[in-house]
């Protein structure tokens, strides 16, 4: 059974695309437009959004930074004002490896402002838009780093967390209402972000694959939709182990 009513047939939508100049959310755009959805794209690179909405027809650029609650506002008005929304995904994210054994707290900070405060901008000015317009689905990209404690993810780790907490309240609270929301949990993806990394990162895909599983989940009416599955299956089973067996089966695989 659906938890959410599926989205398959996309001619015709509009769906706005917060964090869409490169990664997973350029490759959501790229798909979703292919298929014949009208595209809008948020990010702080304005120069990457205009060369994508002057690229093809029913695209377009909305710049905006996501710490910036009055730019979120007024992005989601203009998004809004068109006509009604059929999806909005939250995919703005920032990333820093970061362990606490050298905390720097200017970055934990820096991804909270991203990550959670910017979710919960674009959260307050889509969600009453979506219940005046009685439909449209809500989607925030996670990561299984919010799942349990990671090495390396003293900053990013705990954000993520919080969106799948903000994800479970906003589908409990709005499914009644005919509005959709899942969770996007992604393993390792071949992003700007996860170039980062120095370490080998197990199942890494491309954006084109990420969006291609994402869209898939949305077809489905799934809530959370994870991939590769053949790594995100495995972490999903690691949250239900005992602290114990937990912390010594991440320290043997990651020697930290």
């Amino acid at each position: 059974m659906s938890l959410n009513p599926p989205l398959r047939d996309w001619t015709g939508r509009r769906v706005w695309i917060v964090g869409a100049s490169s990664g997973i959310g350029r490759a959501v755009a790229e798909a979703l437009h292919a298929r014949g959805a009208t595209v809008l794209v948020s990010a702080r690179q304005a120069d990457a959004l205009q060369a994508f909405a002057d690229a093809a027809p029913r695209r377009r650029a909305l710049p905006l930074d996501v710490t910036d609650r009055a730019a979120v506002e007024q992005a989601a008005a203009q998004a809004f004002s068109e006509g009604p929304l059929d999806l909005t995904l939250f995919c703005a994210g920032h990333y820093r490896p970061q362990r606490a054994t050298a905390v720097d707290t200017d970055e934990l900070l820096r991804h909270q402002r991203v990550n959670v405060e910017g979710a919960l901008h674009w959260v307050g000015a889509c969600v009453p838009r979506l219940l005046a317009q009685r439909c449209g689905h809500l989607s925030l990209v996670g990561s299984v780093a919010g799942y349990r404690g990671l090495p390396q993810a003293l900053a990013y780790g705990p954000t993520k967390a919080a969106l799948a907490n903000l994800a479970d309240v906003l589908y409990l609270d709005l499914r009644p209402s005919g509005i959709g929301v899942s969770l996007i949990s992604p393993g390792f993806v071949a992003t700007p972000l996860t170039a980062q990394n120095t370490f080998r990162m197990p199942a890494l895909i491309s954006p084109e694959q990420a969006a291609a599983a994402i869209l898939r989940g949305w077809a489905r009416g799934a809530f959370e939709i994870h991939f590769p599955r053949r790594f995100t299956v495995w972490l999903r089973a690691l949250r239900w182990l005992p602290d114990r067996w937990y912390f010594a089966l991440i320290h043997r695989a990651t020697g930290l």
